[in-house]
């Protein structure tokens, strides 16, 4: 059962929380022949800001996520068939609304669940909220040791209303290498760029540990806040220790400035492996012809053999819909906020109620055939963990600044075909 209002304000304002009336957007109807109280979802992206391009197809997967509900509803395992609701929350890239959002959609939407996406910074503070109000919460498009340790997740504690699927630092560092020993064979010198904040805290600990074990030399020149427009000093360490092959996360601003000015500046690494800040065709299309061969993880493409438990629709089938309808180019996250619902509806149907408690039980050892392949709680690396596929691409110029994106490493998944070769930067001659 909902706690109810005065309860919930209470356990909020344990926790610190600050109810603030926030603009959103409410999606649903009642077409579905419902016999139950509607269901609630709420979900939390960061529409605008530095990470809008998370957000880029959210649109397009609300109107079909909530044209399927209107049509279909959710049917509970009692038998109970429920209207659905969704009310979305922007949260301006910024991690303190992130969670003043959540608490909104707890606090007076009375959300049943709540799915975020997309960065530490906008899943981390919407689960806590979640989980200190009981709410089931879902979470996807961050590592996952950026989402359970970066919470106070340990061996001994974890949480109980609060779940996440997505791929870890473990499953992606192999596939990183593969791409570094075949873009750079024979090289060593590894420049590694982290900035100060949760990505970059998991992904300094992670990488050098591990580009050490497999023979590399690592040169990192420290942390750098989100947002610097001088990258001169972090260019000049690289240069200096000839490092021919990059590693580093950024958002995609502070990428696009750092390439641009390394170019102007000389440095001319054979292989650079970027992740989050290119994994988006806009952003890549951004740096006009200075993108080609730039390299990064592919969560989801169209060519990934699997499909929605929703709609059917495949991978390329889902893609090119996104396509005709918005006359942009699929994106990853297309993939993750349609298998974000394809989990709810799941969570949903085999719970016999919409409580926290039935919802919570259920998510623990759900497993679910979904758009970004088969995800399985019951035995994931952590409680509340359950991992998604992670294959290695390289962007491709096909025109004056336009790109797409060829899977190169499958290292861990043979089931999803790789589509090009690994190729070096092809810088010009001096």
């Amino acid at each position: 059962m909902k706690l109810s209002p005065p309860l919930r304000v209470a356990a909020a304002a344990a926790v610190g929380v600050t109810v603030i009336a926030l603009g959103g957007c409410s999606l649903g109807g009642s077409s579905s022949g419902s016999d139950g109280d509607t269901i609630k979802i709420g979900y939390v992206t960061p529409e605008t800001g530095s990470l809008a391009a998370f957000s880029e197809s959210d649109d397009f997967v609300l109107e079909q996520m909530t044209a399927y509900f209107d049509e279909n509803g959710i049917t509970l395992a009692d038998g109970s068939k429920h209207d659905v609701e969704i009310i979305k929350k922007d949260t301006q890239s910024d991690s303190k609304r992130a969670a003043d959002v959540a608490s909104e959609l707890i606090l007076e939407d009375e959300v049943d669940m709540i799915l975020v996406s997309s960065t530490p910074e906008t899943n981390n503070p919407v689960s806590d909220q979640c989980e200190a109000n009981q709410v089931v919460c879902i979470s996807t498009v961050a590592p996952w040791e950026t989402w359970y340790y970066g919470r106070g997740g340990t061996d001994t504690e974890s949480f109980k209303y609060t779940f996440h699927f997505f791929w870890g630092l473990g499953d992606v560092l192999p596939v990183y290498e593969d791409i570094w020993k075949k873009g750079a064979p024979g090289e060593t010198n590894l420049g590694a760029l982290f900035p100060n904040d949760g990505d970059g805290a998991a992904w300094a600990g992670a990488v050098p540990p591990f580009a050490e074990a497999a023979g590399y030399t690592v040169n990192n020149p420290g942390a750098f806040p989100n947002g610097t427009t001088d990258f001169s000093s972090q260019i000049a360490s690289l240069k200096q220790n000839d490092d021919s092959i990059l590693v580093s996360i950024m958002v995609p601003p502070d990428f696009i400035t750092f390439w641009k000015q390394a170019v102007q500046q000389g440095y001319q690494p054979k292989v650079a492996t970027v992740a989050k800040a290119i994994e988006f065709p806009s952003v890549v299309e951004a740096l006009g012809n200075l993108g080609n061969n730039l390299s990064t993880e592919v969560w989801w493409s169209p060519s990934y053999p699997f499909s929605s438990s929703l709609t059917g629709e495949s991978s390329a089938e889902f893609a090119e819909n996104y396509e005709t309808a918005s006359g942009k180019q699929w994106t990853m996250p297309l993939g993750f906020a349609e298998a974000l619902f394809e989990v709810a509806n799941a969570a949903f149907s085999q719970s016999e109620s919409t409580s926290s408690e039935d919802l919570a039980a259920t998510m623990s050892t759900l497993e679910v055939d979904t758009i970004v392949g088969t995800l399985d709680w019951a035995n994931g690396p952590m409680p509340g963990v359950a991992i998604s596929p992670v294959t290695g691409g390289q962007w491709r110029l096909t025109g004056d600044a336009e790109y797409t994106i060829e899977i190169v490493s499958n290292v861990g998944h043979p089931e999803i075909p790789t589509t090009s070769e690994v190729e070096p930067i092809d810088w010009p001659k001096q």
